[in-house]
C-alpha cells in the first residue's frame, strides 16, 4: 500500500477552500464561471470535489477571490496532488465510483468510529467472511468476488501501516452480527476469533452492543462511520465526516448539525456497549460453540 491517499481527498479539500474563498469575496458561482470562461456547472463540480483543476485555473480563481499568497500556494499544491492515484486505482471496476471517495477518506483519517448492526465491518473481515458477504449478491461472478475480497484485504493493511501513522479504529457491533452465521461454519468461527483478537492492536477497539441494551438512539440510523482527520502542515484538517452506505450509493455528511446528531448517537452506543474484555469473552464463547457442532 502506498502512503498516498489518492486524488479524492485533496480534490475535496481544494473545492471546499475555493468555495469558502468565493463566498467570502461575495462572488456568485455564475460570475466566477463567466470570469474564467467555463460553464457554471463546472464551478459547482469543482467546489463539490468532483472535478480536477489545472494550475492556471486555480491561479485565476485565487486572483479573482483575492486569496493571499500563502493560501494560493496551498491551493496550487492541492491541485497538483489531485493528479496522484491511490493504491486502489489498480482495482478499477471492482468497486462503485461512490465508494472510491470513502476509501480515500478512510486512508486519510486519523480516527474511525464505526457502528454496524448487520455485518462485520470490512476492515475486520476475514477472507472467508468477506467472500460470503459478496457472494450474497447474485450479480457477482466468482471472478468479481475474488477481486472484491482482494480489495477488502488490501484495505485492511492501513491498520498496521508504519507511515503515515495508522488510524485509530473504534468499532461497536450489535450482538446480532456475532450470531448471524455464514454458511461456512469454520469460516464463521474464524471470523469470531479474528474479532476477539482485533483489540490486541493498540489502535483497534472492538466492542459489542448486547441485546440487553434494548432500543437505543442509533436504532433507526443503520450502519455509519464517523471519520476524523488531523491537519497536515499549512493545510487545514478535513472536517469530521459521517459516512452511510446503501444499495445504490452513499451519503457523506459534514454539516455541524449532522455531525452533532451522529456524535450523540455514538455517545449513546458508547455508554451501552460492553467493554473490550467482556466483548472478547462473548466472541470467544460464541466461537467455541462451533467446536460442539
Amino acid at each position: 500500500m502506498t502512503d498516498s491517499a489518492g486524488s479524492s481527498v485533496p480534490r475535496r479539500q481544494l473545492g471546499r477552500l475555493l468555495k469558502e474563498a468565493r463566498e467570502k469575496a461575495g462572488i456568485t458561482a455564475p460570475a466566477a464561471a463567466a470570469e474564467i470562461e467555463v460553464g457554471r456547472s463546472k464551478i459547482y463540480r469543482i467546489e463539490g470535489g468532483e472535478s480536477p483543476l489545472k494550475r492556471v485555473e486555480v491561479l485565476a480563481l485565487a486572483g479573482l477571490y483575492g486569496v493571499d499568497a500563502t493560501m494560493t500556494d496551498v491551493l496550487v499544491a492541492l491541485a497538483a496532488e489531485t493528479k496522484a492515484q491511490g493504491w486502489w486505482a489498480s482495482f478499477d471496476g471492482a468497486m462503485p465510483d461512490w465508494f472510491e471517495l470513502y476509501v480515500s477518506l478512510e486512508a486519510a483519517a486519523s480516527e474511525l468510529r464505526q457502528y454496524d448492526p448487520t455485518i462485520v465491518p470490512g476492515l475486520l473481515q476475514t477472507e472467508e467472511y468477506a467472500a460470503a458477504v459478496f457472494r450474497a449478491n447474485p450479480d457477482h461472478t466468482d471472478e468479481k468476488i475474488a477481486r472484491l475480497v482482494t480489495l477488502r484485504l488490501e484495505r485492511q493493511r492501513l491498520l498496521a501501516r508504519r507511515a503515515p501513522r495508522p488510524p485509530a479504529l473504534d468499532v461497536i457491533l450489535d450482538e446480532a452480527v456475532l450470531r448471524r452465521p455464514i454458511a461456512d461454519r469454520a469460516g464463521m468461527q474464524g471470523q469470531l476469533r479474528r474479532l476477539a483478537e482485533a483489540s490486541d492492536a493498540k489502535n483497534v477497539h472492538v466492542r459489542v452492543l448486547p441485546f440487553a441494551a434494548g432500543p437505543h438512539r442509533a436504532s433507526q440510523s443503520g450502519p455509519f462511520v464517523i471519520l476524523d482527520f488531523r491537519a497536515e502542515g499549512p493545510r487545514p484538517a478535513e472536517p469530521t465526516t459521517v459516512y452511510g452506505e446503501g444499495l445504490t450509493g452513499a451519503v457523506y455528511l459534514d454539516k455541524r448539525s449532522e455531525i452533532e446528531t451522529y456524535e450523540n448517537a455514538w455517545n449513546a452506543l458508547d455508554d451501552l456497549a460492553l467493554n473490550v474484555e467482556d466483548s472478547r469473552e462473548l466472541m470467544r464463547r460464541l466461537a467455541k460453540e462451533y467446536d460442539d457442532a
